[in-house]
């Protein structure tokens, strides 16, 4: 089989490949109204009473980012630790009812596209005075966990402080640097993450760990998709920020008044038909929690990608539940074992700036605002309309790059790995290993999830970002 290069050579196919991403991003990249900028850039925080610029943070993100949400600091408490979680102040950046606000609330959430992000605040804010970047005083709603030698937070408060972060760490260096054994500010997260995520496996949590699917754009212009399992340290990382958010929605039920992230468990139908499918694949889940069976995957494993693919159908319908008054009757995030609120990426997400002003106020027993009280009711709806447009976003980009990484390659033959069965149209999902490319495609009837089938391709539009794929041997 001839060599494929997994990224766009020709010039002609990255100009109408940009041609295309510009169409698909321009509905969704609307400018930020003069007036919202204007506040932006003319926007302060109330200077915090307590100072802890002495403390080291650091802020652990994908490399070269800018909109900064949070830092962390672990240290050995006798048996235990320490944990200082501090997240960027937003909240005390936006004056309620103003210009900001309003083009924030249209927003919902900072979009990502293959040549940059659209944010949801203007990046003056977002990746300047109110990002906590290195060596840069910041005020902060700093989260304290206490936690025993087995991870468990025996004593959480949250506050608001004045913060220097002292290094900003990404995930691939700073992965590389534990393994090596060096010196980091990230020393302890390995002992601490993997404490957590015993914790969430004694919750019953689950991760599905899907791998991401990442538009790439390289020094030469050429775009790629890369596919990739996160690090240990991604992991590691996202324990803190649960942690934090389980706290919030603590606190915000205590005090009935709140909003949270919340997902069912899957009913019975849904756990048998995913045992079905584990048998199907021959690696069944025979008995156990679902959570204990997903961790124990062998990433190595070509199998592994079809069964994480039936198991995301026991991951749908999260949202969000606002409530004033009493506790609502669905608390539960299935997925992390307890109730939960997001609370920890305000720079990038609408929600968090409510769950933050909330949970503040609560924690120094004083009165919730005005403002975050009356918009309440309001989140549900413009989180999931923000949510629907990123992954539409997401979705139009991923199918043009693809079709551009085909394009060269029509009339061509492929192996493909069946990761999603047909549903009695004869039309499976098939995943591709070179260019890494996510497929509906005809199958032979019978073939199942964890086959590889032969594919002949027999068209891919950049434009319109469609691909069709043939048996070999099929007329065109």
């Amino acid at each position: 089989m001839p060599q494929r290069r997994s990224h766009i050579a020709s010039s002609v196919a990255q100009s109408e490949l940009a041609a295309a991403l510009e169409a698909v991003r321009a509905p969704f990249d609307v400018p930020f109204p003069p007036e919202a900028v204007a506040e932006a850039e003319r926007a302060t925080a109330a200077p915090p009473g307590l100072d802890l610029r002495e403390i080291p943070f650091a802020t652990l993100d994908p490399l070269g980012s800018r909109d900064l949400d949070q830092a962390f600091q672990l240290e050995r408490t006798g048996r235990g630790y320490t944990v200082r979680y501090a997240i960027a102040d937003v909240p005390g950046f936006i004056v309620p009812g103003g210009a900001l606000d309003a083009a924030a609330r249209s927003r919902g959430q900072t979009l990502y596209a293959a040549d940059g992000s659209i944010p949801l605040h203007p990046p003056v804010l977002s990746e300047g005075s109110a990002s906590l970047l290195p060596e840069q005083e910041r005020p902060a709603l700093v989260w304290t966990f206490v936690l025993d030698g087995d991870g468990v937070a025996t004593d959480t408060r949250l506050e608001r402080a004045l913060i220097r972060s002292r290094a900003q760490l990404d995930y691939a260096s700073t992965q590389a640097a534990l393994d090596a054994g060096q010196d980091s500010p990230a020393a302890l997260l390995p002992e601490v993450g993997r404490l957590r995520l015993e914790q969430e496996a004694a919750r019953g949590g689950a991760s599905l760990n899907l791998p991401d699917a990442e538009v790439v754009r390289g020094d030469d212009g050429a775009y790629r998709i890369e596919r990739r399992h996160p690090l240990p340290v991604e992991d590691w990382n996202a324990q803190l920020s649960l942690m934090t958010g389980m706290a919030a929605a603590d606190l915000m039920l205590g005090a009935k008044v709140g909003v949270l992230r919340t997902m069912p468990q899957p009913d019975d139908e849904a756990f048998a038909t995913f045992r079905r499918q584990t048998e199907a694949l021959g690696r069944p889940w025979t008995d156990g929690r679902y959570g204990d069976y997903l961790r124990g995957l062998d990433r190595a494993d070509p199998l592994t990608l079809p069964v994480l693919e039936a198991a995301s159908a026991l991951f749908r319908g999260a949202g969000y539940v606002a409530f004033d008054g009493a506790a609502p009757e669905q608390t539960m995030q299935a997925a992390i074992g307890a109730p939960y609120a997001h609370a920890t990426a305000p720079l990038r997400r609408l929600v968090d700036r409510w769950s933050l002003a909330i949970s503040l106020a609560v924690s120094e027993g004083r009165e919730i605002a005005d403002w975050a009280r009356e918009g309440l009711s309001e989140l549900p709806k413009l989180m999931q309309d923000s949510s629907a447009r990123s992954s539409q976003l997401n979705a139009q980009t991923i199918d043009h790059v693809e079709a551009a990484l085909l394009a060269p390659h029509v009339g061509e033959e492929f192996d493909a790995a069946v990761i999603r069965p047909a549903n009695g149209d004869g039309v499976a999902t098939v995943q591709l290993t070179e260019p890494a490319v996510t497929a509906r495609a005809p199958v032979p009837e019978g073939t199942t999830p964890g086959a590889v089938v032969r594919l002949r391709l027999q068209s891919a539009e950049i434009a319109s970002g469609k691909i069709s794929f043939a048996a070999p041997g099929t007329a065109r």
